[in-house]
């Protein structure tokens, strides 16, 4: 039977921060799918294999941490590995396996929907970075080849209904340093985010695809220019699609002798989103804190 109500958890970067009570956790919130938008670790093989072995469905992608040692000369350089011994980036893409959706998808014929998965270790924004990285990797130039790759996963879905994860988010969601993917950090303001991402959404609907919820990570809610606010984390456009930004850091914290740990969970309601929230749980999992950042009921974004 089909869910008509589906509890997604949403998984923002890592940075090494994961250990067996989060798989706890997801059986303890009982959700239908998690969704891991990268930054598991710099190469990370150890943490990459605990998510993969976790036993719900599930879609990932790798961010610019998990290719630390790989797509950059100067990483490359401080890498703790031989790399003509040593390939860390394709273990990891090993390790997923299919649950990995960078530039693919993934379908859910018991939720009735396909996740797509943006490009893969992005480091975000309007300049093409890494030229060698992704044209080595995946035999892509630019970002009107990156855009092609995508919208070519799209193409690939069963459903009309999908859902977007990257590790960076789409351009054209402020440029305000505060906002969801704004630039804080010197110089301060711009978009950050990805204008490959964002093509390959506006292509998905002007083939009739239905995308209720994109989300990605990478751009931290602790800002580094003010500790005054968090960063804007959740937009919605005029197509009634919502962006989050999951990358609540550190995703498990020390709070008066316990650890806490770090989800955001989104309900999809008949295909639409009806309620976002950031939850905190410690280790004997009792909630210790809630933020609904959206409810359908009374219409509003955090």
């Amino acid at each position: 039977m089909t869910k008509t109500i589906i509890k997604i958890a949403v998984i923002g970067d890592v940075h090494e921060l994961w250990n067996e009570y989060d798989s706890v956790a997801l059986d303890f919130l009982a959700v239908d799918l998690a969704l891991f938008v990268g930054d598991f670790g710099n190469e990370s093989l150890k943490v990459v294999q605990e998510i993969a072995d976790i036993n719900i469905p599930k879609a990932i992608i790798l961010g610019n941490h998990d290719g630390w040692f790989t797509a950059t000369k100067w990483g490359r350089k401080k890498a703790p590995y031989d790399h003509n011994i040593e390939d860390r980036v394709q273990q990891q893409l090993d390790i997923l396996g299919s649950s990995h959706v960078g530039y693919s998808s993934l379908d859910f014929p018991h939720l009735e929907l396909s996740v797509v998965g943006s490009r893969p270790f992005s480091w975000g924004g309007s300049k093409w970075k890494y030229p060698e990285f992704y044209q080595q990797r995946y035999g892509i130039n630019n970002f009107q080849e990156s855009t092609e790759k995508i919208v070519s996963a799209v193409k690939n879905t069963s459903f009309q209904n999908i859902i977007f994860i990257g590790h960076n988010g789409p351009f054209g969601l402020g440029a305000n340093p505060e906002d969801t993917c704004g630039k804080d950090w010197n110089p301060i303001g711009g978009d950050f985010g990805d204008p490959d991402f964002e093509s390959a959404i506006n292509i998905s609907r002007q083939q009739g695809k239905n995308i209720p919820f994109v989300t990605f990570g990478h751009m931290h809610h602790t800002l580094r220019h003010t500790k005054e606010r968090v960063r804007t984390i959740l937009n919605k456009d005029i197509y009634n699609t919502f962006y989050l930004n999951a990358a609540a850091t550190p995703r498990i914290q020390e709070i008066n002798g316990e650890k806490i740990h770090k989800f955001s969970l989104v309900t999809l309601e008949n295909n639409n989103i009806t309620n976002i929230k950031l939850i905190s749980l410690n280790e004997k999992m009792k909630i210790i804190n809630q933020q609904i950042i959206f409810c359908k009921e009374s219409d509003f974004l955090l």
